[in-house]
């Protein structure tokens, strides 16, 4: 029971099993905060008209296997590989909460000598060690979705920037709530970077004067499992009768949120938004239990970590700022501060346009 400006806590995704754990990582101003503990790693030179090299193996480590999320962004990686003529292959964990396995992971992949290794990091200093041995080894490390400390890699894929996603998210739900109201944060797990950032410039939102009758009272943790997100839903509801609105920034989370909601007495009641998949959430929001939500394309940020990775590896690019590599018809992106790689701006899915995307 705390109010916004109280709050300083970390967020943290939940979902249904087949909901994708999208967004359990880091965008961009939460690599801004991991500079704290040094740049990311440049080495060698680069050409920017160097050759692509084919035959090079790249794996993909997400941060949960078999997570529709990932499933969907690891296809966008592997599409855009074996368009470029190289190997993809993909590892990992089940768990979201398995660090030790992550880095256990990474280990195996050095010892393979692969080329490349494109990670969505379940802690953003766990695997440091682990992923500094493997830059040692000469191979490329790329991270997406959630980043580990930019020391400890070259590029990372940020989905979008984290500024823009808590502010919106905050003003998706704040005009539903005619800005009025107690909500809540159901996030991930508490180590995740993004999660933890998201919330921060929520809070820095809801600190402005046209939000100042909307009182965040709690943030609850699914960690990334749908049984758990469920209930933590029903729990923030028990908890607080009263509370108008809802924050989901986990596609695993919102979904999870949006069941409970649609078979309950709260449905049109309680306001949920969030970060959601439009297959996952279609339904919902067909029936009025979401208004609307929004998310990036997980198979382009899955496609752009792989063509990150290729380019590091053909020596067009070593992760310094500035520097620029073409991701097939996505266009040409540009590295930024501390080797940080932005998508671009997130896409809000409502009743009007909900039907247009299938992923």
């Amino acid at each position: 029971m705390f109010r916004t400006k109280a709050l300083a806590t970390a967020a943290v995704f939940t979902a249904l099993a087949v909901t994708a754990a999208a967004c359990g990582g880091a965008t961009k101003s939460s690599t801004d905060d991991s500079a704290a503990a040094g740049s990311n790693v440049v080495s060698g030179s680069a050409n920017p008209n160097a050759a692509t090299k084919t035959g090079l193996a790249v794996a993909f480590l997400p941060k949960q296997t078999n997570n529709p999320y990932f499933t969907i962004a690891d296809n966008g990686g592997k599409q855009a590989l074996q368009g470029l003529g190289e190997t993809y292959k993909e590892v990992g964990t089940s768990s979201a909460t398995d660090t030790a396995g992550q880095v256990s992971y990474v280990n195996t992949l050095t010892q393979q000598k692969v080329d490349g290794i494109a990670l969505s990091a379940q802690d953003p200093g766990a695997l440091c060690t682990a992923l500094k041995q493997a830059m040692a080894n000469g191979i490329k490390v790329v991270t997406y979705d959630s980043d580990t400390n930019a020391a400890c890699r070259q590029i990372f894929i940020s989905q979008a920037s984290d500024a823009d996603l808590g502010a919106s998210e905050v003003d998706i739900l704040g005009k539903q709530l005619d800005y009025t109201g107690d909500i809540a944060i159901l996030s991930a797990a508490q180590t995740a970077t993004n999660q933890n950032t998201w919330i921060k410039y929520m809070q820095q939102e809801l600190a402005k004067p046209q939000f100042k009758n909307m009182h965040l009272v709690k943030i609850a943790y699914g960690n990334d499992d749908a049984q758990t997100s469920f209930q933590q839903t029903q729990g923030l509801l028990a908890q607080y009768p009263n509370l108008k609105g809802i924050i989901s920034p986990t596609t695993v989370g919102i979904k999870a949120a949006a069941q409970y909601l649609d078979g309950s007495q709260y449905k049109g009641k309680v306001a949920l938004t969030g970060l959601g998949t439009p297959n996952d959430m279609r339904q919902y929001v067909q029936d009025g239990t979401v208004t609307s939500f929004e998310l990036w394309d997980p198979a382009k940020l899955g496609a752009l970590a792989a063509y990150a990775a290729v380019a590091l590896a053909s020596g067009q690019i070593n992760g310094t700022q500035g520097q620029s590599f073409t991701a097939g018809s996505m266009g040409k992106f540009t590295v930024g501060a501390t080797g940080v790689v932005t998508l671009g701006p997130p896409q809000v899915f409502d009743a009007s346009n909900i039907a247009q995307f299938n992923f």
